[in-house]
């Protein structure tokens, strides 16, 4: 119910500015997968990611928000009595942030049902069709993330009743995306011949971005200008560089030496672990997730993906699913309630109760992800087609989807250098 709060201009100023940084790591994810791609499947691949903003951000205004924080319905979902917004306005709301107006949630809120099926772009790529993928983040969004958003935050949500704790959406954006990704690269199929990176400079640029957004990400999530918000801050920025120095030293023993892109995808391993206990844990207890990130992922991508013989293609899974699951699970080891007196002691902290609702609701976004998504793209599948031809797989994707293409020369072609001398 809307309540008349006292809105407090540098909380409004503040989650604003968090919405606009969660936007923008909607292009970096963008530029993070687009540089991983082929070169001739660059194109697609941003348009994937960029066409989600567009699709569920007039979902989320039409009936998504409703269904994620409205009034409850037995624990699962909201009702539709904020259809089109109906309702919401310029007073804070009692349930979620008295100190904001109640359209800054909404507006924040937004960002994080956007990003989520963005992230699922990064399993499916090089071999998605770009009608089945619209229609695809569109079913998904309404059917997955709304109500699994509701368990998790939505007053009454049954997993929130229970005591999980997801400070910024490990749960329901990370571990979501990834098992969906999984399951759906699974369905698809392999590529038919898979790419190298074509431009990891632009790859770099794109997991820059995502790790300054990520401070809006995690820190916003606090919903005030406060301590919690500074502590997140912190915490996330800590995680990000120890799994990034992780992820290096494991590919060093592993490999003979560490790349670019593994310091990357430590990096992001590191932020998606931290995610759900950034309100909850210390910095030295987030120097220890991150750290450990890097390891679990780095054998997740590298040894499992490889042994498993499924073809996610950007590791959304890899590093997205499962360092959400390990991100949930770290928060029911390190949270404490010195850091935040709203959340719970973890095990380390003298309450291992905590593990039994964190691993509930790894178990539940698992389980209702990954089959909503089997079945979700098996009705695509009965309606159009999802899977792209091997003639158009070896055109490359943005040719076949959307006419064009991003380069007019190959990058592979080294131009010869002239024969003059020149003087030094």
């Amino acid at each position: 119910m809307e309540q008349v709060m006292a809105i407090s201009a540098g909380d409004t100023t503040f989650v604003l500015v968090s919405a606009a940084l969660v936007m923008f790591m909607i292009p970096g994810v963008a530029f993070f997968y687009g540089g991983m791609v082929g070169q001739k499947n660059v194109l697609n691949t941003l348009t994937q990611v960029l066409v989600v903003l567009a699709i569920v951000s007039i979902e989320w205004v039409v009936f998504g928000y409703s269904l994620s924080f409205g009034p409850d319905h037995g624990g699962l979902i909201g009702d539709m009595s904020m259809l089109g917004l109906q309702g919401v306005g310029p007073a804070g709301n009692a349930d979620y942030a008295p100190t904001i107006p109640h359209l800054v949630f909404v507006i924040f809120q937004m960002m994080f049902a956007v990003i989520t099926p963005a992230l699922i772009s990064g399993s499916v790529v090089e071999r998605m069709r770009f009608p089945a993928f619209v229609a695809f983040t569109f079913i998904w969004s309404a059917v997955v993330y709304n109500p699994l958003a509701h368990w998790v935050w939505g007053v009454g949500g049954w997993l929130r009743e229970m005591g999980a704790l997801d400070f910024a959406g490990g749960t329901v954006v990370h571990i979501s995306s990834g098992i969906a990704g999984l399951v759906a690269c699974v369905m698809l199929g392999k590529r038919r011949k898979q790419t190298r990176p074509h431009h990891l400079p632009m790859a770099v640029l794109g997991a820059a971005m995502l790790w300054f957004g990520w401070f809006g990400f995690n820190s916003g999530s606090a919903l005030a200008a406060n301590a919690l918000a500074a502590n997140a801050f912190l915490v996330t920025h800590l995680s990000a560089a120890a799994g990034a120095a992780a992820w290096l030293v494991v590919e060093c023993l592993h490999e003979g030496k560490p790349s670019l892109l593994g310091l990357i995808s430590g990096a992001v391993a590191g932020l998606v672990a931290i995610t759900p206990a950034a309100g909850f844990v210390t910095a030295m207890s987030s120097i220890i997730i991150g750290l450990l990130s890097g390891g679990i992922c780095y054998f997740s991508v590298t040894i499992m993906k490889g042994r498993l013989g499924y073809d996610d293609s950007l590791d959304a899974f890899g590093i997205h699913g499962v360092g959400g699951i390990w991100g949930a699970v770290a928060t029911g080891l390190f949270a404490t309630t010195s850091v935040n007196s709203a959340g719970a002691d973890g095990l380390f902290y003298g309450n291992a109760a905590l593990l039994v609702p964190q691993l509930v609701g790894v178990l539940a976004a698992c389980a209702f992800s990954g089959i909503a998504t089997y079945v979700i793209m098996k009705l695509l599948g009965a309606v159009m087609a999802i899977r792209t031809e091997a003639a158009v797989e070896s055109t490359g994707l943005d040719i076949s989807e959307h006419g064009q293409e991003a380069y007019e020369l190959t990058l592979a072609t080294a131009l010869p250098l002239p024969k003059e001398k020149f003087l030094v």
